[in-house]
């Protein structure tokens, strides 16, 4: 099997909220970003949508959005985004005070940097990764 030349294959990522007025704020205070409203297609259900900063020309760059959506229940942990970051240390600081919960402190994955795990507010998993 011959496989692509892709650096990162990786494009879409879909964080499942309860509150999305309450995940706004965790993820714009921990990574000082600003969410965007993008209007939803008419699909018969109630979708809303928050956008992380993107650009969707790029290639090999991964965004995403927070989701309510009838049905589509947040936490459960079987995937964990891993948002990028100078020094996962700034970010771990501040997740407790946006409403979310450290549960692994900053740890060194040798080689490969560092990393935290956290729990936004609607009880999902995310990581943080550093070089630094």
């Amino acid at each position: 099997m011959e496989h692509r030349k892709v650096e990162n294959p990786v494009v879409w990522f879909e964080i499942y909220v309860a509150d999305i007025e309450r995940a706004r704020k965790f993820y714009e205070t921990v990574f000082q970003i600003g969410l965007n409203e993008m209007p939803v297609p008419d699909i018969g259900e109630e979708i809303q949508m928050l956008f992380f900063p993107a650009n969707m020309e790029s290639q090999n760059r991964a965004s995403g959005s927070l989701i309510k959506m009838e049905g589509m229940n947040p936490g459960g942990n079987s995937t964990i985004v891993y948002f990028m970051s100078e020094d996962c240390k700034l970010e771990e600081a501040r997740v407790v005070d946006a409403g979310g919960k450290v549960f692994k402190s900053k740890m060194s994955l040798g080689a490969y940097g560092h990393m935290v795990l956290a729990t936004d507010t609607e009880g999902n998993m995310i990581g943080i990764h550093s070089m630094k």
